[in-house]
């Protein structure tokens, strides 16, 4: 067998089954091979694709644009413009989580220093 299998491609990419097998059922990872016994196997094209989705979920984007950014990327290179334009917008909402989280973490270690001055002094 040339390739992975689910189980392979899971452990690999940190997803679940499940979720391989959502993400294929909802077009999001498509033309996934199959054996002659019809068990998928996953090539490193598809773990690039799952290990960018990875990165997309994880900074918050909803399902509906990671399926437009995959359709477009599906549709060729004349599509460039519009699947720059939807990463850079993406990362601009990521940054700004990041500075929001920034600020709740400084928030969170001053109250934290806070009860350290107190058990200190106690």
């Amino acid at each position: 067998m040339d390739g992975y299998g689910p189980s392979e491609a899971a452990r690999r990419t940190g997803f679940s089954l499940d979720t391989l097998r959502y993400y294929e059922r909802i077009g999001l990872l498509s033309g996934v091979g199959r054996t002659s016994g019809g068990r998928r196997v996953f090539t490193d094209d598809d773990l690039s694709w799952l290990f960018l989705f990875r990165c997309l979920r994880d900074t918050g984007m909803p399902i509906a644009q990671m399926r437009r950014y995959a359709d477009l990327a599906r549709a060729g290179e004349h599509t460039s413009h519009e699947r720059h334009a939807l990463l850079a917008e993406h990362a601009r909402r990521t940054e700004e989580q990041i500075r929001l989280l920034q600020r709740q973490y400084d928030h969170l270690r001053e109250k934290i220093s806070f009860y350290e001055r107190v058990h200190q002094s106690a």
